[in-house]
C-alpha cells in the first residue's frame, strides 16, 4: 500500500511499483473516480466531505478485501480511524515530499479541494496535521523529493527484496 501528501507521487509511484513487481495496481480515488462518473473535486463541492471521506472508507475496505498488487490510497484516506485500523499488519509506504517539490507536481493553480486561497501554506499546514497519520500506519518512509517515480519504485522494490519492510 501507498499512502502520502498531494504531490507526493503516490499515483504515478504506485503505477511504476506495479510495473516494476508484475502486480495488479489499484488507485481507490481512481476507482472512486470511476464508480461514481465524477472527479474527486466535483464530489467535495457536490456532496461535502463527509460524503466523500465515506465513500473513501468503504472504498478503500472493499480494495483491501478485494484489491491484490499495489494499492494506493487517497492523500487523507489514513486520517480515518476505520481505514488506519485496518492498515495494521500490512505493508504500508508512506511518500514524503517536500513544499517545493509537491507545488512543481501538483501546480499549484489547478483545483483542489482542500487547499483554498493559498496552496503553499494550506498545503503545508495539511502536511503538518497528517505526518503523524501517515507516520503512525506506515511501515517504511520514502522521500521521493527531486526523484522520479520510477527512482521511487525501484528504492521501494530493492527496499522489498532485501526484505527491510
Amino acid at each position: 500500500m501507498i499512502c502520502g501528501p498531494l504531490g507526493a507521487g503516490q499515483t504515478a509511484t504506485g503505477r511504476a511499483l506495479a510495473t516494476a513487481l508484475d502486480l495488479p495496481f489499484h488507485d481507490t480515488d481512481e476507482a472512486i473516480e470511476r464508480d461514481s462518473g465524477r472527479a474527486v473535486a466535483d464530489i467535495f463541492v457536490d456532496e461535502g466531505a463527509a460524503y466523500f471521506r465515506a465513500v473513501e472508507r468503504a472504498e478503500v475496505r472493499r480494495a483491501l478485501a478485494e484489491e491484490r498488487g499495489v494499492l494506493v490510497l487517497g492523500a487523507a484516506a489514513v486520517l480515518d480511524s476505520q481505514v488506519a485500523s485496518s492498515l495494521v499488519g500490512r505493508v504500508v509506504v508512506f511518500l514524503d515530499v517536500r513544499i517545493a517539490d509537491a507545488a512543481r507536481r501538483i501546480g499549484l493553480d489547478q483545483p483542489r479541494p482542500n487547499l483554498g486561497l493559498n496552496p503553499r501554506a494550506a498545503w503545508t499546514a495539511m502536511m503538518n496535521e497528517r505526518r503523524p497519520a501517515y507516520e503512525r500506519v506506515s511501515t517504511v518512509r520514502v522521500d521521493t523529493s527531486g526523484k522520479s517515480p520510477e527512482q521511487v519504485a525501484d528504492e521501494i522494490a530493492t527496499m522489498l527484496s532485501a526484505g527491510s519492510m
